[in-house]
């Protein structure tokens, strides 16, 4: 038997049919699903310093589990001394088993090292589904080495479903086990 995330065993086997329930959904096809998490880390300070991006992208590779890609900018602002074609931050989006090995994560090592945490604000949904919260330092994540780190940036992540309204899918994060503040 191959390996399966311990995550998706807990949506297959307890999830569905507690949302299928709460919700009155008529088959279990329509009870929302995780369908990708998209990680996020913009670095301004690399108009004047290249080499951010790279320690950027790095850690982010190690944070994911996958290799980040560099994002560059759209359009020239000068006020920023921003020019087209610039690198300007790093991204990832996880899908499938590693998308639900980094939930994991997060949730049972990452937020919990968090300081003063007492669960990640509810207001980050865009009332279609998908949330966004900001994580301030990533040396949250055990994966990261503090004495290696080159400075201490943030990160948006946002988690995608197939919810169509914020209460399914604050109901499917909950019952991840996300700790959604009141």
């Amino acid at each position: 038997m191959s390996y399966r995330p311990r995550l998706k065993e807990k949506y297959n086997s307890e999830i569905v049919p507690a949302m299928h329930k709460e919700f009155d959904y008529k088959s279990v096809m329509q009870v929302p699903k995780m369908e990708k998490i998209g990680i996020n880390q913009g670095v301004g300070e690399a108009t004047s310093d290249k080499r951010l991006v790279d320690f950027a992208v790095e850690e982010m590779s190690i944070i994911s589990g996958q290799k980040a890609v560099v994002k560059y900018s759209k359009k020239d602002i000068s006020n920023f001394k921003l020019r087209k074609g610039m690198p300007i931050g790093a991204m990832v989006t996880l899908r499938g088993a590693r998308m639900y090995e980094f939930l994991d994560r997060l949730i049972s090592a990452a937020l919990p090292r968090t300081r003063d945490f007492r669960g990640v604000k509810s207001k980050g949904f865009d009332g279609r589904g998908n949330y966004t919260f900001g994580v301030k330092e990533q040396i949250i994540f055990p994966e990261i080495d503090i004495d290696k780190v080159n400075s201490i940036t943030g990160m948006n992540i946002t988690f995608v479903t197939s919810a169509k309204t914020d209460t399914e899918a604050k109901a499917l994060l909950t019952n991840f086990g996300f700790p959604l503040a009141k």
